[in-house]
C-alpha cells in the first residue's frame, strides 16, 4: 500500500514522536490534539514533553512543512490512535479517549484506509469496542478498510531510539490488516515486525508490563522481610543474583509510570476470578508508598511540623513525566500528615502538589530540612557529594529508598544514614 498522507491522534509521550518520526520520513502527517494549549505551543514550536532529542526533531518535521499540528483529524491514507487509557475508581480502564478518537475519524475514513490502535487496551478493545464505532461510516472493516492493534514498546528517556531499533508487534483484526499495518511501520522501524491478531498483540502489551510488576513487587516484599529480620536487602540481592538462573529487581517507593502501575488492572478487571497473582502484585506495589511512610515515621518519630525534603518526584530517573508516580504518593501522604514538605524534581520543578512546597533548586530544597529522602535515582541526585551538601543544609538525616547513595560515605560526612531495606537494628 502507497502510504504518503496519515493522521496521528493524540500529541503525547508516543503520539508526538511517532508523528515526527513518520514526518521526517518523508510522509505528509497531519498532528492532532484535543488540548488546545498543546496544539498552541506547537505550533509556535515549544515541545510540552521531555525527552532526550524530542524537541530538534519536532522542529525539524514542522520545519520540513511534512508536520501540520491540528485540533481536528482530517483525511489520510492510515490513522494513528495513541491516545491515554488511564484507569477511574476502581481500577477500571477509561477508554473514553479511544472511544472519541475512534468517533472524530468516522466522518473522514474511505476505502482503502488503516486504522491503527497504539493506546494500550484491554483484551478485545479493538474488536469489540473500536471496530463497530468505525463501521459507524457505513464501511465495513477488513472489507472496506483495515484496522490493527500495535502498542508501542519503549523506554521514557529512549523513546527516539528505541521506537526505531525495538521490535514491533502489529495485531490486525484479519491477516491482510495485519500485513497492512507491517508495511505502515516498516517506514521507519528497523526492529523486527511480527504479525498476529489484534487480540493477541494487546495482551502481548499487557504481559510484558505485568511481568515486570509481578517481580518488582517481589523485590519490594524482599525489602520488607528484610527490614523485619536485620538484613541489608541490597546486599542480599546483589548475593541471590550470583545464581545464573535469578535475576531479582530492585525495590524502591512503589511503580509509576503510565504503563507497570496501570496495564496489569486491565487484565484483572478483564478476567478477576483468574489473576489472583496479578492482583496481589498490584496491592503489594500501590501499598509501597505507605510503606516509605512509615519509614520516615519510624526515623523521625512522628510528622507534625517536621520539615521533610523530598528529592525527586517522577516515576523514574532522568525523566520529567510524573504519571502514577509513588513519589508524588509519599510526599502527599506525608503532607496529609502534619509535616512541612518541600520537593525539588530538576524535570519538572514548576508541577504544582496540594499542600507540598516545590523548590525550584536543589539548594532552596535543602536549606531547613531535618531529613533527605530520595525517592527517585536521577543521575544529579546519585552523584551528589554528601560533603559539599551538608555545609548547605541543616538536615543530618538521609533515608535512601532506590539505592542511590553509598551509606558509608553519607555516614562519614556527618549525615545518619537510612535506607529501604535495612533493618534500623543491622
Amino acid at each position: 500500500m502507497n502510504f504518503t498522507k496519515i493522521c496521528v491522534l493524540g500529541l503525547g509521550y508516543i503520539g508526538l514522536p511517532t508523528a515526527s518520526t513518520f514526518a521526517t520520513s518523508g510522509l505528509k502527517v497531519i498532528g492532532v490534539d484535543v488540548n488546545q494549549k498543546i496544539v498552541n505551543g506547537l505550533q509556535n514550536g515549544e515541545v510540552h514533553i521531555y525527552e532526550p532529542g524530542i524537541r530538534t526533531l519536532v522542529q525539524a518535521a514542522i520545519q520540513s512543512e511534512n508536520l501540520v499540528i491540528a485540533d481536528h483529524p482530517q483525511q489520510a491514507d492510515a490513522f494513528i490512535i495513541a491516545v491515554p487509557t488511564p484507569f477511574y475508581g476502581e481500577k477500571k480502564a477509561d477508554l473514553s479517549f479511544v472511544k472519541s478518537a475512534a468517533e472524530s475519524i468516522v466522518p473522514h475514513i474511505q476505502k482503502g484506509n488503516l486504522v491503527v490502535l497504539e493506546s494500550t487496551s484491554p483484551p478485545r478493545t479493538t474488536i469489540d469496542i473500536l471496530v463497530p464505532i468505525l463501521e459507524k461510516s457505513g464501511l465495513t472493516a477488513g472489507e472496506d478498510f483495515y484496522v490493527a492493534y500495535s502498542p508501542e514498546r519503549v523506554l521514557p528517556g529512549q523513546i527516539l531510539r528505541e521506537l526505531i531499533e525495538n521490535a514491533r508487534v502489529i495485531g490486525g483484526i484479519d491477516e491482510q490488516s495485519a500485513e497492512v499495518g507491517k508495511e505502515l511501520y516498516q517506514i521507519f522501524v528497523k526492529g523486527e515486525i511480527i504479525t498476529t491478531t489484534a487480540t493477541t498483540a494487546e495482551m502481548v502489551k499487557l504481559m510484558e508490563n505485568t511481568y515486570r510488576d509481578v517481580n518488582i513487587a517481589i523485590a519490594n516484599e524482599f525489602a520488607r522481610l528484610a527490614d523485619r529480620f536485620g538484613v541489608d536487602a541490597w546486599e542480599a540481592i546483589d548475593i541471590a543474583n550470583l545464581h545464573p538462573r535469578v535475576n531479582i529487581l530492585r525495590p524502591g517507593p512503589g511503580v509509576g509510570g503510565h504503563c507497570i502501575s496501570v496495564d496489569p488492572w486491565f487484565l484483572v478487571e478483564a478476567a478477576p476470578d483468574i489473576t489472583p497473582l496479578i492482583h496481589t502484585a498490584r496491592n503489594v506495589n500501590d501499598a509501597q508508598p505507605d510503606y516509605v511512610v512509615d519509614l520516615i515515621n519510624r526515623i523521625l518519630g512522628g510528622f507534625q511540623g517536621k520539615q521533610i525534603t523530598i528529592l525527586g518526584l517522577a516515576y523514574k530517573p532522568d525523566v520529567d513525566d510524573l504519571r502514577e508516580s509513588p513519589a508524588v504518593e509519599v510526599a502527599h501522604k506525608l503532607a496529609l500528615q502534619g509535616a512541612i514538605v518541600t520537593a525539588y524534581e530538576p524535570y519538572k520543578p514548576d508541577f504544582v502538589l496540594q499542600g507540598v512546597s516545590m523548590a525550584s533548586s536543589l539548594d532552596e530544597a535543602i536549606i531547613e530540612a531535618e531529613i533527605l529522602v530520595l525517592l527517585v535515582n536521577h543521575t544529579n541526585f546519585r552523584k551528589l557529594d554528601p560533603g559539599k551538601l551538608l555545609e548547605k543544609t541543616t538536615a543530618r538525616i538521609m533515608l535512601d529508598t532506590v539505592g542511590g547513595w553509598k551509606p558509608d560515605v553519607w555516614q562519614s560526612a556527618g549525615f545518619s544514614t537510612h535506607r529501604l531495606g535495612v533493618s534500623e537494628s543491622d
